[in-house]
């Protein structure tokens, strides 16, 4: 009678076994995300090492020659770089809080129940985020018209002087004082009211999306945690400040970051809003020249590939910087 004993293979002759096998199943992984390598590859990792080689090379592209780190000694040196970052800087800090705040001001009022049309109301919000970037600046830059635009006709209504906006390279401050019969010092004229103007457009268009992903957030926040602070007594404020915000801690979190990236990077509707207004790229002697307007500047202008490519890439460690110091200081503080 033949015995029927299954066969016991010894511990390592099965290790080997799982580990074969482990390495097929990766292996034939790899193959199913190998596209997706080959796409970030070739459109996103190359051209990083294509534009740091191009930032190394003055002259045209195909007649590159060595230059080293002076494209960077001349950005770092200059003083139309540091100009044009302080710029960016103020475009960021005149969109980022009111996008956020408004964003998140309209996001709760339309979650509150006795809102009936919020679908719609959704939608026409969101509409300015979808709608061509382009067609939308043109149609902002006529608001913004100093001769027949709407600004300065509903200014005229409530008899105020109007103001010549996107042509205007005046601080607000300085206008400010100007008609309060002030003087003030130089640092506290602020942004000119050309990229104020421009500002505008930019909340305009992105509150839209702040909404939408600050509505997310709240649809995930527990009712039950309102009922029960309602049975405690707590309402208005104290729901707002002890529920709302600290559950929302990972949505804010993740607009915070959205907006500075994007921020520091927007350059289409500055460019149409001041080519509309028969501006040069930068706005009024510069006042709206952003680190991108001006590495435009250097590549369609002037066909200087390699500084406008180091502009390029010191504006992404700054962005990389940003991301970092959020993700650092501000995520230890979100509680997922």
């Amino acid at each position: 009678m033949v015995d029927s004993k299954p066969i016991v293979r010894p511990p390592l002759a099965r290790a080997d076994a799982l580990s074969t096998a482990r390495r097929r199943i990766e292996w034939s992984a790899y193959l199913y995300i190998l596209p997706a390598y080959l796409i970030i590859a070739v459109f996103h990792i190359i051209p990083v090492f294509y534009a740091i080689y191009i930032s190394l090379h003055k002259g045209p592209i195909n007649k590159f020659v060595w230059a080293g780190l002076a494209h960077y000694e001349r950005a770092l040196g200059g003083q139309e770089f540091w100009n044009s970052l302080v710029t960016t800087f103020m475009y960021a800090g005149l969109t980022m809080p009111f996008t956020i705040t408004l964003g998140l001001f309209f996001a709760y009022l339309l979650y509150q129940p006795f809102v009936r049309i919020r679908g719609l109301l959704r939608a026409i919000f969101f509409l300015p985020y979808v709608v061509s970037t382009v067609g939308s600046s043109i149609v902002w830059a006529w608001i913004f018209d100093p001769r027949s635009g709407l600004a300065n006709w509903l200014l005229r209504t409530v008899g105020i002087q109007p103001l010549r906006w996107l042509i205007e390279p005046s601080g607000i401050g300085e206008l400010i004082a100007r008609h309060m019969g002030w003087s003030i010092p130089a640092w506290a004229h602020g942004p000119s009211l050309a990229l104020v103007a421009i500002s505008i457009f930019s909340i305009w268009q992105a509150m839209g999306y702040n909404i939408v992903i600050f509505l997310a957030g709240l649809t995930n926040i527990p009712g039950e945690l309102y009922e029960a602070a309602r049975i405690d007594g707590a309402s208005g404020w104290s729901l707002f400040r002890h529920i709302t915000l600290p559950l929302l801690a990972p949505t804010t979190f993740f607009v915070i970051v959205i907006s500075v990236i994007g921020s520091l990077q927007s350059f289409n509707h500055i460019f149409t809003m001041n080519h509309a207004a028969a501006q040069s790229l930068g706005g009024p002697l510069g006042s709206t020249s952003t680190l991108t307007v001006y590495m435009f500047d250097q590549l369609y202008s002037h066909s200087n590939y390699g500084y406008a490519t180091a502009i390029a890439i010191l504006l992404s460690l700054i962005i990389l910087a940003f991301t970092l110091f959020n993700f650092r200081f501000l995520g230890r503080r979100v509680h997922y």
